[in-house]
């Protein structure tokens, strides 16, 4: 039996700028724009345009009081000054309910459950709307997507006027949820605010997953829980790690939710931070050290779920 010899065809001009094209693709293209030496460069200086204000700050917040109000923290070096002292009046400042280390503790009880409740919420409707069919999905998704646009001072009084005749939306609800001095209604808040968003979000990311993975699970038995906890969650868990980061940084830094619902004891420090600086703002050499004490945590989130926010980022821009 003799051997198949391959024949290779003649390729015309016209046929080899096409295969070329496709060798040179708009993604590569891209991919070498955002790689090449310029592209870092450029990358590099904005983040030190970026960065210039904030160690600005940080200096600002080792001078003395009279030499921020006079110089700029550029002049450190013509004018010499370090000191602690705006962190010692920054952690005894307050109110006469509560100080700075009460409204961080403050803070970090409303920030953990005002991420959480809605990152629950959002993850079992983004699976309600991409695995469940039932009547009214669309058009109920298509209202979801449209909350999005309503800006949250319109419904600040309504949400308000709900919480005291002891209702929302019609319905009772315990008083203890309503009463005024808890966490409760900064809880519900920042949950209705962030729900729009969260899941549409999330509905990108779970509707991604194949359709065989999930059919898969049915034909072996798994009801609608199992699926949601033994299969979305795992698959999804970096689009709900790079969520959760988003809504904890924009609650912790949320200071107009906490001037109309968190109130008295139960203020978080960017409302106390607002106060130390006086009624005209004379105090604001205070506020650069009390910046930097509000950004620990908000670090530490960051850094601890880095990987998992990259990824989240990173989920369905490439496909295969």
């Amino acid at each position: 039996m003799s051997a198949v010899v391959p024949v290779e065809l003649p390729i015309d001009a016209d046929t080899e700028k096409q295969l070329r094209r496709g060798e040179d693709s708009a993604p590569r293209r891209t991919k070498r724009r955002l790689t090449s030496r310029g592209a870092t460069i450029a990358a590099l200086l904005i983040a030190v345009l970026w960065t210039v204000p904030t160690f600005g700050l940080f200096v600002s917040s080792f001078r003395p009081a009279q030499q921020v109000r006079t110089t700029g923290w550029w002049t450190i070096f013509e004018n010499w000054g370090f000191t602690f002292d705006n962190y010692g009046e920054v952690l005894k400042a307050g109110n006469s309910q509560i100080d700075l280390a009460g409204a961080f503790i403050n803070s970090i009880a409303i920030t953990l459950p005002a991420t959480l409740i809605p990152l629950m919420i959002a993850s079992l409707a983004a699976y309600a709307f991409a695995w469940i069919d039932f009547r009214g999905k669309d058009i109920m998704f298509i209202a979801v997507f449209a909350l999005q646009i309503v800006p949250i001072q319109m419904v600040l009084v309504p949400l308000l006027q709900y919480f005291s005749r002891g209702e929302l939306f019609g319905f009772p609800v315990v008083e203890s949820l309503t009463e005024g001095g808890g966490y409760a209604q900064v809880w519900i808040a920042h949950t209705m605010f962030a729900l729009p968003l969260a899941i549409f979000l999330l509905h990108n990311f779970v509707s991604e997953i194949p359709r065989e993975v999930i059919e898969a699970a049915r034909v072996d038995g798994a009801g609608h829980g199992q699926i949601f906890f033994r299969i979305i969650i795992p698959l999804t868990m970096p689009s709900l790690a790079a969520f959760a980061i988003f809504q904890f940084l924009w609650v912790w830094n949320d200071l107009l939710v906490a001037l109309v619902f968190a109130d008295g004891a139960v203020a978080p420090m960017t409302k106390l931070l607002a106060e130390i600086t006086g009624t005209r703002g004379q105090d604001w050499h205070l506020l650069t050290a009390g910046a930097f004490i509000s950004i620990l945590v908000p670090l530490i989130v960051f850094f601890a779920l880095q990987r998992y926010f990259v990824r989240g980022l990173l989920a369905g821009s490439t496909k295969g």
